[in-house]
């Protein structure tokens, strides 16, 4: 694992919008059909066959949801990015 700059609080805050606007049913997670939604727009050439994978990989507990936490550790990744 390598060491991270931590966000400043205008990144950690556009990362808060994000996970908000993309957690529909406001319960403070993201499941898959919204990590779906999610990477439609932030990485539309997202294969198919990568959600589950990818979903996987940012869930980190295994509870079948991406938490803030999980979530703005991806984000500072950039991994949508590419």
């Amino acid at each position: 694992m390598t060491d991270k700059t931590p966000l400043d609080e205008s990144k950690i805050a556009e990362a808060r919008k994000e996970f908000d606007f993309f957690d529909q049913d406001n319960n403070g997670q993201i499941d898959l059909r919204e990590f779906i939604e999610l990477l439609t727009v932030l990485s539309p050439k997202t294969k198919v066959s990568h959600v589950k994978e990818g979903f996987s990989l940012i869930d980190e507990n295994d509870d079948g949801f991406i938490d803030f936490d999980e979530f703005l550790e991806w984000w500072q990744d950039g991994w949508w990015e590419y």
